[in-house]
C-alpha cells in the first residue's frame, strides 16, 4: 500500500511539474540586471528582452539593482522564487570577479541554474583625447614618466575593469590612480568629458564613441585584433603578451527551477539570438554572439565554471581590497 501511495504521489508530481511548464510563463518575468541604466549589460538585457517577449507571449521587466560590486542584484536573483519568473542577466564582473572579493551569502555556481550565454566582447583600453600618447607604446611611455599622475576607471573592486588595470599596471611597470564608478554608463560619460583619463572597458561599450573620434583607443586585449576596429593593436602586440580578458554575458535563473521552464527560456534566447534584427543590432555594437553551440545551459555551465577557476586564484593573489 505505501508503495502504491508513493507511485501516486510521484505520478501527481511528475503531472503538476508538467502542467507548470505548459502554463509558464503566464504573467510578466522580471529580469535583474546588477548594474546601472544605459551601460553595456543594461542595453543587452533591453534588447534580447524586447524579441525574448515575442517568443514567451509575456513581457519581460528589467530591474536594475545595483551596488556593492553587483552582488547585491546577483544576491536577490539568487534569493527569489526559483519558478522562471526572476531571470539574472550578468557577466565576468558580476558572477566571476566580484563573488571572488565580496563577503557574499551564495555560491555563484551552485546557487545559479544556467540558461545560455550571450554575447562576448574584448576588453579594450581607451583614454580620453587629451591623453599625450598616440599609441599604446607611447601611452606606457608616459605612463611611467608620470607614474601616480594619471587616473584610470575602477567599476568596482574585481570587476574586469579594475583587473585589467591591475595586470596593465603590473605588466608594463606602470603605476596609476584608480577612480570607483558605479557602472560602465557614467564612467564612460566621464571620460568622453575628459573627467578621467583611461579605461578598460568592454569593446562593445566603446565602439561609437572610438570611431566618432570622441576617445582614443590604445589597444584590445586579445590575441587577434578586433574586427570592429582592426586598426587597433592587441595587447600582445604593444609588448603587454598574453592579458586577454573576454568581457561575456550569460543567463541564469535560480538554483531549483524546472527544467522544463529552463528549457522554455532557453528556446526563448535561441530564437532571439537568431533573428536578423537582434544580431544586427548586437553586432553594430560590437558584440560577438554566442554560437548556436554555445547556447546550451550545459555550454554556459562549462564556461563559467573554466573562467572562476582560472580568475579566482589570480584575483585572490592580487590581495584587492573592497572597496
Amino acid at each position: 500500500m505505501r508503495i502504491a501511495s508513493i507511485a501516486v504521489f510521484a505520478a501527481a508530481l511528475t503531472c503538476a511539474v508538467s502542467a507548470h511548464g505548459q502554463s509558464y510563463p503566464s504573467r510578466p518575468i522580471a529580469m535583474i540586471v546588477p548594474f546601472p541604466a544605459g551601460g553595456p549589460t543594461d542595453t543587452l538585457a533591453r534588447i534580447v528582452t524586447e524579441r525574448m517577449r515575442v517568443s514567451l507571449g509575456q513581457p519581460i521587466i528589467i530591474e536594475n539593482i545595483t551596488g556593492a560590486g553587483a552582488t547585491i542584484g546577483v544576491g536577490r536573483a539568487v534569493n527569489s522564487a526559483p519558478d522562471g519568473y526572476t531571470l539574472s542577466i550578468g557577466n565576468w564582473t558580476s558572477h566571476v570577479g566580484s563573488a571572488a572579493l565580496y563577503p557574499v551569502q551564495y555560491d555563484v555556481l551552485k546557487d545559479f541554474m544556467p540558461v545560455s550565454l550571450l554575447t562576448t566582447a574584448p576588453m579594450i583600453i581607451v583614454g580620453k583625447n587629451d591623453v599625450p600618447a598616440k599609441d599604446a607604446k607611447e601611452l606606457i611611455a608616459w605612463l611611467k614618466a608620470n607614474p601616480d599622475k594619471a587616473s584610470v576607471v575602477s567599476i568596482g573592486s574585481g570587476s574586469a575593469a579594475h583587473i585589467c588595470g591591475l595586470y596593465f599596471q603590473e605588466m608594463t611597470g606602470t603605476r596609476f590612480q584608480f577612480v570607483p564608478y558605479r557602472g560602465g554608463a557614467p564612467a564612460m560619460q566621464d571620460l568622453v568629458g575628459g573627467q578621467i583619463d583611461l579605461m578598460c572597458a568592454e569593446a562593445s561599450q566603446t565602439l561609437t564613441h572610438v570611431r566618432s573620434g570622441r576617445m582614443k583607443a590604445f589597444a584590445v586585449m586579445t590575441p587577434k585584433r578586433w574586427q570592429a576596429l582592426p586598426d587597433v593593436p592587441t595587447t600582445d602586440e604593444v609588448g603587454v603578451p598574453g592579458m586577454h580578458i573576454s568581457f561575456w554575458h550569460g543567463l541564469w535563473v535560480p538554483k531549483g527551477t524546472p527544467d522544463d521552464v529552463i528549457a522554455k527560456l532557453n528556446a526563448a534566447v535561441v530564437e532571439t539570438l537568431a533573428d536578423p534584427a537582434v544580431r544586427q543590432r548586437l553586432t553594430d555594437l560590437g558584440q560577438v554572439i554566442a554560437t548556436r553551440e554555445e547556447q546550451t545551459p550545459a555550454a554556459l555551465a562549462a564556461h563559467h565554471t573554466a573562467e572562476i577557476e582560472k580568475w579566482w586564484p589570480i584575483i585572490k593573489r592580487a590581495n584587492i581590497k573592497v572597496n
